[in-house]
């Protein structure tokens, strides 16, 4: 049961992160491939039909913690208290900038509002990566499973660190450049002519982005916390993640130079999947490690639920997929295919 309720849930934030990635992504380049009101229109078109439905994903993760692995979820939701408010409002103020655009059809206010999505758009990325390099590093965590992280502190990675350091910002840099390059190659492959071209040149620039803060990350947390490749030397088809996602990376660029679209959108997608999975199993069983004394880490073990909630969850579990499945497989079947300027109002949808 731990290893499945393990497993769910990190399959349920990789795809939080592979179809809400693209929507940041979009957002990101809102305002350096999107140089004209109507450019910019033509954008919120391509993730209008799917960009809430996508965050689907988050807050089914967010309720498969809440009573998967409850100790966890208690500990981090008051731990990473500050992030969270601010991710809470990033994400509000995303979804406004998007609904907002086109309430008043004055030039000032959708130009007002397009910077408020692509700003807190960038935010968000940088957010999720340095929140994802603060369970890899460890958090300040107590005997009775409770921490608290200030903002920042001496921004070095140190037992009692804050939310930002070094090390957290570069794991939010690799995140930042991922979600872009994701986010210019599901342009590509839903626009075409000026558009089409700025996003294929973007992906390009950003893909070496990603290349050096990817490998400027691993040396770091191999520096700061070796003991992530343990499970590695233990079970040594693990390194099947990280080949997966090194294939994603490579066939991404090729892809992007062939000018092939849809391709390179699916291999950043599969970088995406490879590296939280490679992740994943490096920290297993950890769910949130402790940076002062490793007994107090938070594992699969000592967080998980009764099982006999886990076994009723897990009937209620696979229904809700299979709803959720076939709504979003009818939804992107009726939304595949390019944009095209007259076949969606200004709403995006």
């Amino acid at each position: 049961m731990e290893i499945l309720w393990f497993s769910i849930v990190a399959f349920m934030l990789a795809m939080y992160v592979v179809l809400d990635g693209f929507d940041l992504g979009v957002g990101i380049l809102h305002r350096i491939i999107g140089r004209t009101e109507e450019e910019r229109t033509m954008l919120i078109k391509t993730i209008g039909p799917v960009w809430d439905g996508n965050e689907v994903w988050l807050l089914a993760a967010g309720g498969t913690l809440y009573f998967a692995f409850p100790k966890f979820y208690a500990s981090s939701f008051s731990g990473f208290y500050l992030p969270l408010m601010i991710v809470l409002w990033l994400l509000m103020l995303r979804g406004i900038g998007i609904e907002f655009r086109h309430l008043i059809q004055n030039q000032m206010w959708k130009s007002f509002w397009d910077t408020v999505f692509s700003f807190a758009s960038i935010l968000l990325a940088i957010f999720f990566g340095a929140a994802l390099g603060n369970v890899v590093r460890g958090v300040p965590l107590n005997q009775d499973g409770y921490f608290f992280e200030p903002l920042w502190t001496t921004f070095t990675v140190i037992p009692e660190s804050g939310i930002l350091d070094w090390f957290t910002v570069i794991m939010g840099l690799v995140a930042f450049f991922t979600l872009m390059s994701h986010g210019a190659n599901y342009i590509a492959m839903k626009t075409d002519g000026v558009l089409q071209l700025r996003a294929r040149t973007t992906a390009k620039i950003s893909w070496w982005g990603i290349l050096l803060f990817s490998i400027i990350a691993l040396i770091a947390t191999t520096v700061i916390r070796p003991e992530v490749w343990r499970n590695y030397t233990d079970y040594p088809w693990g390194y099947l993640f990280p080949l997966g996602g090194f294939a994603g990376l490579v066939g991404m660029f090729m892809f992007i130079i062939k000018g092939k679209d849809t391709k390179a959108f699916l291999s950043s997608s599969l970088f995406i999947v490879m590296m939280l999975c490679a992740t994943a199993f490096g920290h297993f069983p950890n769910l949130l490690a402790a940076s002062t004394n490793q007994d107090y880490s938070i594992t699969v073990y000592n967080a998980l639920a009764h099982e006999y909630g886990l076994g009723v969850g897990i009937v209620w579990w696979i229904l809700g997929f299979v709803l959720t499945s076939g709504y979003f497989i009818y939804l992107y079947r009726s939304f595949k295919g390019k944009i095209a300027s007259t076949n969606l109002n200004d709403h995006g949808y």
